[in-house]
């Protein structure tokens, strides 16, 4: 399991990745989060429903009701800001892995 520390830092990168593959719903991105983390990562729809509030609120999502199966459902779609907003946390992402991969692997160590 993830700890709860790094599942929260890692929310908003992996939420605006996935709506930059395709719009989606709360409980669709919470099944593809588990699947793609092999059920390491157990997102809760309370927990996953504020943030999409908060991107929303900053600008880097808008939403949509679409009708699916006789039931309404609040779609996702990652915007513009949402889309800039991502491409600076995969820079950081990246970056901080790159430290931490240097720094678990002495083999790599400049120091």
């Amino acid at each position: 399991m993830v700890s709860k520390d790094l599942v929260a830092a890692s929310t908003i990168p992996i939420v605006l990745s996935l709506l930059a593959e395709k719009d989606n719903y709360g409980y669709q991105l919470i099944k593809d989060v588990q699947r793609i983390s092999g059920g390491s990562l157990q997102w809760k729809e309370g927990s996953l429903y504020p943030v999409l509030l908060k991107l929303e609120k900053k600008g880097l999502l808008s939403s949509y009701i679409k009708q699916e199966e006789g039931r309404n459902r609040k779609y996702y779609t990652l915007n513009q800001p949402g889309k800039t907003a991502l491409h600076e946390l995969k820079n950081e992402w990246t970056s901080i892995n790159q430290i931490m991969t240097t720094l678990w692997n002495p083999q790599t160590r400049l120091i």
